[in-house]
């Protein structure tokens, strides 16, 4: 594959996944509906339809001279993050790439990447992995992700503020399912993991966090 075809992958995924792009002066409603869109699996079978073969070669490697640019990056963060769920929806290898995912989100806030983002909708998706990936030091990660978005609402236009305010608050919900069972409950079934009777009775009201959001 090209450099120049890999760049317009890039910008293919980009564009779809932010159809607001990069101005700021966006309608609160239409974003909401566009947030609602990205986090509630409405892209599935467009996904499937435009980018599996690309989620494939992510997930295998062959993607990653997209993170030697701040936007290469994010595409990428992405297709590991976002796409995979879609691509693999109901199966383990959904999950299997969030290592690789968080990796690039920790490099890329210590080389400057994070900010050179200019929308609090690309700064969002940039730190998903934070608090999807399980694993060691997941709620120090959590704390990270709560400041970032604190930021992002801070500086969110403000007709938008509402919006992110609701992602700080949505990740501090996380926060406290990975505060009391050390990892996420509801990928239990599908990675084949034995739920405790604490976590069988969080399970049964179906409050997650994840589905809350922009209801």
């Amino acid at each position: 594959m090209s450099a120049v075809k890999k760049h317009q992958d890039w910008d293919d995924v980009l564009d779809f996944w932010f159809p607001e792009g990069c101005a700021l002066d966006v309608d609160p409603q239409a974003h909401h509906a566009h947030w609602r869109w990205r986090m509630q699996g409405g892209a599935d079978v467009q996904i499937m339809a435009r980018f599996a073969d690309i989620a494939e070669s992510a997930a295998q490697g062959q993607l990653d001279t997209w993170a030697q640019s701040p936007f290469g990056r994010l595409a990428l963060i992405t297709v590991l993050d976002q796409f995979s769920r879609s691509v693999w929806r109901q199966h383990a290898r959904a999950f299997a790439q969030d290592p690789y995912a968080l990796s690039l989100v920790m490099s890329g806030l210590s080389n400057g990447d994070y900010s050179r983002l200019q929308t609090p909708w690309y700064q969002i998706v940039y730190g998903l992995p934070l608090g999807h990936c399980e694993g060691p030091h997941h709620l120090q990660r959590l704390d990270q992700l709560i400041a970032l978005r604190q930021d992002i609402a801070d500086t969110a236009p403000a007709p938008l503020k509402p919006i992110y305010s609701g992602l700080v608050n949505q990740a501090r919900d996380v926060r406290e399912i990975i505060a009391a069972f050390g990892r996420h409950p509801h990928r239990n079934g599908v990675l084949n993991r034995k739920s405790t009777a604490e976590e069988e009775a969080y399970l049964a009201k179906g409050q997650f966090p994840h589905m809350k959001a922009f209801r």
